[in-house]
């Protein structure tokens, strides 16, 4: 049990502290929202992680093996839906610098908790490497968690949590970001910055090892 409690948080932070794409987009919604909603979008991530890490527990070679076929086309898919937020962000950015400093127009409402939970979800499912990196962790450490029912919820749970601690603490980061940078010149600067970043995690995503 112990062991399958450590291997779990082990794994969790291992997948999740490398921060990449998403977690960009995560400190950047929650420095132009709020802490509440940051950290629902945290738990999609972590939510996410948690399937991932119960679809290696259950499938685990099978399942890696039939997606890595179709891990092209994922990668693609995640790559352009990436490239569409880094779009989407600097287009509002510019939008409401440029409304502020004009006319004075009235912004659109920022995402409600649930949809940044949704959203923040189905951009880490579509990062199929996770489940291979849970696999690969299942099954090369050769313990009881791959085959006792018991060891694996226990897994899967040790591995959401530690995913859901570290995402809630980088919300926590884009709040303390966004409270540091209320003018509208620093918002759009940050936003500037955090659509380049994901712009070239998406382009890195594809390109040729």
């Amino acid at each position: 049990m112990t062991g399958a409690l450590v291997a779990g948080l082990l794994a969790g932070y291992g997948i999740a502290v490398p921060v990449g794409a998403v977690a960009t987009c995560l400190v950047s919604l929650t420095a132009r929202t709020s802490l509440r909603t940051g950290v629902c979008a945290a738990l999609g991530i972590a939510t996410a992680d948690g399937l991932y890490a119960l679809a290696a527990t259950l499938g685990g070679a099978t399942l890696a093996g039939v997606l890595r076929p179709v891990l092209g086309p994922l990668r693609w898919t995640s790559a352009l839906v990436l490239l569409a937020l880094a779009v989407g962000g600097t287009v509002t950015a510019v939008r409401r610098y440029r409304g502020h400093r004009l006319t004075l127009r009235t912004e659109p409402p920022p995402p409600s908790p649930a949809r940044a939970y949704l959203a923040l979800l189905g951009i880490t499912l579509l990062n199929p490497t996770t489940v291979i990196y849970f696999a690969a962790l299942v099954l090369g450490s050769r313990a009881e968690v791959a085959v006792r029912p018991l060891e694996q919820g226990v897994f899967v749970l040790a591995a959401c949590a530690a995913s859901a601690s570290w995402q809630v603490l980088l919300a926590g980061g884009g709040a303390l970001l966004g409270r540091a940078l209320t003018g509208h010149r620093g918002r759009l600067v940050t936003a500037l910055l955090s659509s380049g970043v994901i712009t070239v995690l998406a382009v890195r995503m594809v390109a040729p090892s």
